[in-house]
């Protein structure tokens, strides 16, 4: 089921029924993209039409940020709780050792992204690796890496690059991707894992403040982004619900 959410409509799946659906999928050799979104790329949605093309044409859109959930609730919708993308990769990641799929991993800085695959490696050994590449490409270049993912007989794609970009690229590139049977963008997810972010403790996860933690990290880069981004959400939100009340 879905629920309407600033006009998109967001999965209303735990992260065990996701991970279910997900795996489904592998097996019976399907293929979908899923996104994750938070307060952030809601606002972004509002005004990117790209955006917002590449975020509903996904089959699974996932609420990313404890905000996502809070503000639904607020207007009446149901999500029964976050899904976030950092713990749904890993757990991912986790599936694919079990159950022998392999991952490509694209995205983030070159000495990043060899850092990730080296500790997956470490984890559950080389067969889970079908490739990797970094984030650092042209427009040009994008059919080229789609089709060398495509090739390299990857049934898990990790698109770790910057909004909208991963949200266009998986969409503009999906048909020379449609056997990958699972793509999901992640963010800055390589660099947590690889140590380079550090992320919020538990408690500041449960309570929505991962912005907070990550502007406390690094104020002049993230003050634009959490501080006016949030306000913004919270406007759109607090504008349904009194478009809500009137009709």
């Amino acid at each position: 089921m879905k629920t309407d959410f600033l006009g998109i409509p967001i999965d209303t799946l735990t992260m065990e029924e996701t991970i279910a659906r997900i795996d489904l999928a592998i097996r019976e050799n399907k293929s979908i993209r899923q996104v994750s979104v938070n307060a952030g790329k809601m606002v972004l949605i509002q005004q990117d039409k790209e955006l917002y093309n590449s975020v509903i044409s996904c089959d699974i859109i996932s609420p990313d940020g404890q905000s996502i959930v809070w503000a639904s609730h607020f207007l009446g919708k149901y999500l029964p709780g976050r899904v976030a993308g950092c713990d749904l990769m890993q757990k991912i990641v986790k599936l694919a050792y079990k159950n022998k799929y392999k991952c490509f991993f694209f995205g983030a800085k070159e000495a990043v992204i060899k850092r990730v695959v080296d500790i997956y490696k470490h984890l559950y050994g080389p067969n889970i690796i079908a490739g990797y590449r970094n984030g650092y490409f042209t427009k040009e270049d994008g059919p080229l890496i789609a089709k060398q993912i495509a090739d390299s007989g990857a049934q898990i794609l990790f698109v770790a690059i910057t909004s909208p970009k991963k949200e266009n690229f998986l969409c503009e590139h999906a048909d020379i991707l449609k056997n990958v049977n699972y793509t999901m963008g992640v963010g800055g997810t390589f660099d947590i894992i690889a140590g380079v972010t550090k992320r919020a403790p538990q408690w500041m996860q449960n309570y929505g403040l991962e912005w907070f933690y990550r502007f406390l990290l690094e104020p002049r880069r993230m003050w634009r982004r959490y501080l006016i981004g949030n306000s913004k959400f919270i406007w759109l939100v607090i504008k349904e619900k009194f478009k809500r009340g009137k009709n």
